[in-house]
This record gives C-alpha cells, sequence and structure tokens, in this order.
C-alpha cells in the first residue's frame, strides 16, 4: 500500500485527480505522522487536526466534482511559527509574545496558499524570533534532527525542515534572513529556496528588514517551484513585493542545464575550511552538473567575508524587534539574543549606512559575476549537522551562528535566489547540501538546475 507520507506534492495532486486517495488520506497520514514524531525531533508549535481535516473533506468533496479550487487544493502544509497563520496565534518562540494580535489575518504567503486549497496541518518551531540557524527557544525547547535526534536540525526553520523530511507535509513555509531556509534544509536533506527578495511578499514587515525572505521547503525542486508559482504573486501589504513572475516556475522546469555556465566555489577562495566528507559529495554532484552538459569551472566571486555589514544589519533588526521590552520580559529572552540586541542598540545610523554600503558593492561584484556565469555554485554550508541545543559546534571556538554559516548570508545581503540541494551524505549518514545561486529575478533558472539533478536521480536526502 502507498505510504502517502513519502509522496511529494505533486504526486498527490495525480493521485487526487485519478481517485487513487483523497485530500483527507493524505491529510491524516501527515497528521498521524507529525504526532509520532514529535517527542523525539519536537518540529511542531502546535497541530491543529481539526481545522486540517474540515478543510481535507471540504477538499475531497472538491475533487470528487472535479473542480479544485487551485492548483494545490487538498495538500497539505505547516507554516513557520513566525508567519500569521489565521486562527492560530504566532508565538516566534518567544516567552515574552503574548497569543493574541492578528490571529484574524494570514500572511500573504499563507493567504495565496488558503485560497489554492492547501491543507494547514500546524505551525513549526522557530528560535526566538528567528535570529539564529539552529532551532531551539526559551519557549519551546529543541528541534532536532531527523537523521540523529542527538544532532541539530539547524534553523531558523528547523522545524519546518524536520517535518518535510520526515513525511508530516510535503510542503512548508519558512523564513531565511541569512540562510534560515538553506541551513536546515541542508542539515535535513530536504530542498529548499530562498527567492528572489520580494518574488514572495512579506507582511508584516519584518525587524531584520530586506534581508528576510519567504520561501518553500519541499521534498524536491518541482514541488517548490509549484509552491512559488502559488505564493510569489504581489500583495498590496508588502510595499517592497515584485511584480507577478512573466511565466510559471513549474512549467520552466524542464530546461536542463546543457549550455549554463556555471561558476564552481568549493571554498570563496580559500576564505571557508569545508570538510573534506562534505566538499566531496559537492564536488561529485558539481561534476554531475558537467556531464549533463553545463559549462563548469572553479571560479570564486570576488568579495571578501561581509560578516561585519551583516552582523550591523542583523544585531540592529535584533535590537528592534525587542525595544519595546521591559528589562523582566528581556530577562526571559534567549541569552543569545539577549547579547545581539545589545550589541545592535548601540549602533549608530552612521554604522547601519555603512554596512549598507557594504551590502551595495558586494551587489556590484555578484553583478559582474552573473555577467560571466549563470549559476553560482558552493557547498551550502562547510560543515554538517551537529549537536543539538547550541548555537555553534562544541570545541569549534566560534563565537555566533555565523561562524559556521559564511555560504549563506552574503546572498541575503544581495537579495539573490539561492537554494539548497541535497547531493549525499557524510561518514555518519548527515546529509550534505549543494547551493545554487543565480541573479536577482532568475529564480526559475535556480529551479531548474536544480530540478536538472533530481531528473538525473543523483540527489540523496529525506527519511
Amino acid at each position: 500500500m502507498t505510504d502517502l507520507t513519502e509522496l511529494t506534492a505533486t504526486r498527490l495532486l495525480d493521485g487526487y485527480r485519478k481517485g487513487e486517495f483523497s485530500p483527507e488520506d493524505a491529510t491524516r497520514a501527515a497528521l498521524d505522522r507529525a504526532e509520532r514524531i514529535q517527542p523525539e525531533v519536537n518540529a511542531f508549535v502546535r497541530l491543529l487536526p481539526d481545522e486540517a481535516l474540515a478543510r481535507a473533506r471540504d477538499s475531497a468533496e472538491r475533487w470528487r466534482r472535479g473542480e479544485p479550487t487551485g492548483v494545490l487544493d487538498g495538500v497539505p502544509v505547516t507554516v513557520k511559527d513566525i508567519i500569521l497563520l489565521r486562527g492560530s496565534p504566532t508565538l516566534k518562540g518567544s516567552r515574552t509574545v503574548v497569543p493574541g494580535g492578528r490571529q484574524d489575518e494570514d500572511a500573504p504567503s499563507v493567504a495565496r496558499l488558503r485560497e489554492a486549497g492547501a491543507v494547514f496541518i500546524g505551525k513549526t518551531t522557530t528560535p526566538e524570533f528567528g535570529w539564529k540557524g539552529v532551532t531551539d527557544s526559551p519557549a519551546h525547547g529543541v528541534t532536532r534532527n531527523p537523521h540523529d535526534p542527538g544532532r541539530t536540525a539547524g534553523g531558523s526553520s528547523g522545524g519546518a525542515a524536520a517535518a518535510v523530511a520526515l513525511g508530516a507535509g510535503p510542503l512548508a513555509l519558512g523564513t531565511d534572513g541569512g540562510g534560515s531556509v538553506r541551513i536546515p534544509a541542508a542539515f535535513c536533506g530536504i530542498f529548499a529556496l530562498k527567492p528572489t527578495y520580494g518574488r514572495v511578499p512579506l507582511y508584516p514587515a519584518s525587524a531584520f528588514g530586506t534581508l528576510a525572505h519567504v520561501g518553500p521547503m519541499t521534498r524536491d525542486a518541482a514541488d517548490a517551484a509549484l509552491m512559488l508559482d502559488v505564493i510569489g504573486v504581489p500583495d498590496a501589504r508588502d510595499w517592497s513585493a515584485l511584480d507577478g513572475a512573466p511565466g510559471s516556475f513549474a512549467a520552466a522546469l524542464g530546461g536542463g542545464v546543457r549550455g549554463l555556465r556555471v561558476g564552481y566555489s568549493p571554498s570563496l577562495g580559500g576564505q571557508v575550511a569545508v570538510r573534506p566528507a562534505v566538499a566531496a559529495a559537492v564536488r561529485r554532484a558539481v561534476e554531475r552538473l558537467a556531464g549533463l552538459g553545463a559549462y563548469v569551472e572553479e571560479a570564486d566571486p570576488d568579495f571578501t567575508d561581509p560578516v561585519d555589514a551583516f552582523h550591523t544589519l542583523w544585531f540592529s533588526g535584533a535590537a528592534r524587534v525587542t525595544e519595546r521590552l521591559g528589562p523582566a520580559q528581556r530577562a526571559l529572552l534567549d541569552p543569545g539574543l539577549r547579547e545581539i540586541r545589545a550589541a545592535g542598540a548601540r549602533l549608530s545610523a552612521l554604522d547601519y549606512l555603512a554596512a549598507v554600503d557594504v551590502r551595495m558593492e558586494l551587489g556590484r561584484r555578484m553583478g559582474r559575476f552573473h555577467e560571466r556565469y549563470d549559476l553560482l555554485v558552493t557547498p551550502t554550508l562547510p560543515i554538517t549537522a551537529f549537536e543539538a541545543g547550541a548555537e555553534v559546534p562544541k570545541g569549534s571556538g566560534l563565537r555566533r551562528w555565523t561562524g559556521w554559516t559564511p555560504f549563506t548570508y552574503p546572498f541575503n545581503l544581495t537579495q539573490q535566489p539561492a537554494a539548497t540541494v541535497p547531493v549525499g551524505t557524510d561518514g555518519d549518514g548527515l546529509p550534505v547540501g549543494l547551493q545554487i545561486v543565480a541573479a536577482r529575478h532568475r529564480d526559475a533558472l535556480v529551479l531548474r538546475a536544480a530540478h536538472a539533478l533530481y531528473e538525473a536521480g543523483f540527489t540523496a536526502g529525506g527519511s
């Protein structure tokens, strides 16, 4: 018998169309899986069984009539608990957030999914206000890796990644301000895309400003393209949202990589120490791209690590998101968040504008890079998942999560589309991710290249 929790959204929709199973069947399976995995991995803040099953029953009736309401009708989806979901409190991993407020409103991406008939099965875990690259919070505890519960799932969309990897819904909404869909997707062995900034409208506006993106986290690139077609449309509440895409992302998947110019940067010009098992898995995937007809050469983008500028912007955002908290509430914060909010509060407007200058120069350099190369390919991360409950690997000597994510946050600064694809495992069976980056607005090209790897049977990951 088919295990519905192992199917992609695309395959579920095909099954609904053919009458092989129903949205009720898929939703019950996803909810059952979510309940089973929760004690071990802690992927969910809350499950929504009554609401989900009611939507699934309505969807099943529409499919029986041959009248699905949208391209994701009846597909189970999870929502990171940073994003507004009507009828459910958004607690953001913080003991300082009082339930209530905006429970009658959907975020733009959620609204579009609701209109397309998606079934919301639950809210997934996040570190407090999404501030770091692992998922643990004072309010909801530690989220663990589906491949080894002693390891982190990554973050800040860690609950979303763990849920998809373990079959608790094939689609998840995450957010990414410095790698927060790509980091956990790489650690958990799934696909994720950080779209071009503005491609997916964001409301309420993030305290982290234009670093923050909303993106799909899925079992493969085809599902992400289908999801982006739904959520990647303008919304009047986001003044920075882009116009609608000129065509369907799902329809553009099939072009392959033949003739594409790929710059492969294994270590950003020697700036990053990459573990040998990670480097080897990524290199094999790059060789496969070449075998599929891409023109690949080693090429490093012309920039030095912009971490100081990123910290200025990120720490300022942390100060902003917590500025109205009194001393008693600040004492409830994650200790690391307290540290960076204090650092952010000491920064001046001139410090912030200097960081913006670095950001703009970085964007210029990447623009020039993409005059020569269609795609940049790197490891998503230089390491695989480390111990759960820690911001940095023990014994690493690192201070902040940005110390082990040097491949991800630069492309939040530049607002480029960037995806992670699972391309193997290390000696401990932990997933390795390959990052694919393109020039701004070329999301379809990123998805197409990733899809080519899936179609070639090269990718490895999932549960």
